[in-house]
């Protein structure tokens, strides 16, 4: 693959369960052109997408975000014979997610077949865990003859963070102890030491961890086999009710949209107030944890929906983390807005910082260095 891929626009495809994301980025990552359309469904659709590449006769190569890579795929691939049979294999690793990209990787071979097309793993950046973090207390054969471990998702947010955060605070990345918090629909924490995950909170698929908006994150697996057991609940109807019924939206009874919470929350709604101190109880001990995988913390970043959009369960996580030298502005914290930077009061020990999430911008650099010479 010539240079002349790795220096021309990039056109990023993020498809989720429900929409496809396009952003049309220049040889300077800047976004020229971003397009928000329902899952690609049908020749309208593909038609659609045809038209923005037709406006866009630049583009030299599309990159593809896939929540799961599986135990084969450790880095951005680029699609080449029976690859796209390989991605179709582990699929089912994230029902949620990776089917919704496959339709995407489909519609772009078809709308540009003389592209190349790269895809980008969130699990990826995770690749680097050690044993210790990655390993399940399982049998042997779980992990070696099935591929039983912890991949850790969100990872092309959590290597933006990587190299972002050091840049606002005016500082390398070697030697950062870094706790990066994805608070979204889906979330995660990654302890980020040297620019490298050393751990996270999600583990074989994205349900482990975090209370979500949706899905239960981490329960004790107890509860599945008494739900087998004794209420008959089947593999099918487990999955649906820990993806889709639990999490905020489970506790609150209502909503899994944060924003919903909060105002049911100043409504006096106690199971609204419930479901956010579960939320943030969760999330502070989580980051704790992820503190110690590192021996301290250096820095706590907020990225995502929620942790860019809810200075509340900010300003809750840091009063629950003020033990470690976290502390946070409220002024600053309350009127945050479109740009990234630092929370905290000047000098702070440990600086908690709001970075905007740009999956893009990753996905495009990823894809430069795939097709670099």
């Amino acid at each position: 693959m010539n240079s002349a891929h790795a220096a021309g626009m990039i056109l990023v495809v993020n498809a989720g369960s429900s929409s496809l994301k396009l952003r049309v980025l220049d040889a300077h990552d800047q976004v020229v052109e971003q397009a928000d359309l329902p899952a690609i469904a049908g020749a309208s659709d593909l038609e659609a997408v045809r038209g923005l590449l037709a406006r866009h006769p630049g583009i030299r190569a599309i990159g593809h975000r896939m929540v799961h890579g599986g135990p084969e795929f450790q880095t951005s691939t680029l699609i080449t014979g029976d690859l796209l049979e390989r991605l179709r294999a582990v699929s089912d690793l994230a029902p949620l997610h990776n089917p919704s990209a496959l339709a995407g990787l489909d519609a772009m071979i078809e709308g540009a077949p003389g592209l190349p097309n790269v895809v980008c793993f969130d699990t990826a950046f995770h690749a680097s865990l050690p044993a210790a973090a990655a390993t399940y207390a399982i049998p042997r054969q779980w992990t070696e003859a099935w591929g039983i471990r912890r991949y850790g998702f969100h990872g092309l947010n959590h290597s933006y963070l990587a190299r972002r955060v050091p840049e606002l605070l005016g500082r390398p990345s070697e030697g950062l102890r870094l706790v990066s918090c994805h608070l979204g629909a889906g979330a995660s924490l990654a302890a980020i030491l040297d620019g490298h995950s050393i751990d996270t909170t999600m583990g074989f698929t994205p349900l482990e961890g975090l209370v979500m908006a949706t899905r239960s994150g981490s329960l004790d697996p107890g509860i599945l086999i008494h739900m087998q057991r004794h209420h008959g609940l089947s593999v099918d109807e487990l999955e649906r009710v820990l993806d889709e019924e639990s999490g905020l939206r489970g506790l609150s009874g209502s909503s899994g949209d944060m924003r919903a919470v909060e105002r049911a929350v100043d409504e006096g709604d106690p199971l609204a107030a419930l479901a956010f101190e579960v939320y943030v109880h969760r999330l502070a001990g989580a980051i704790a944890a992820m503190a110690a995988s590192l021996g301290g913390v250096d820095a706590i970043a907020f990225t995502g929906g929620v942790g860019e959009g809810s200075a509340r369960v900010r300003h809750a996580a840091a009063a629950r983390l003020a033990f470690l030298g976290v502390t946070i502005d409220e002024a600053t914290n309350e009127r945050a807005g479109d740009e990234d930077g630092v929370l905290s009061p000047e000098g702070a020990a440990v600086p908690v910082l709001l970075v905007h999430a740009r999956e893009d911008l990753e996905i495009a650099r990823e894809v430069r260095r795939t097709l670099a010479p």
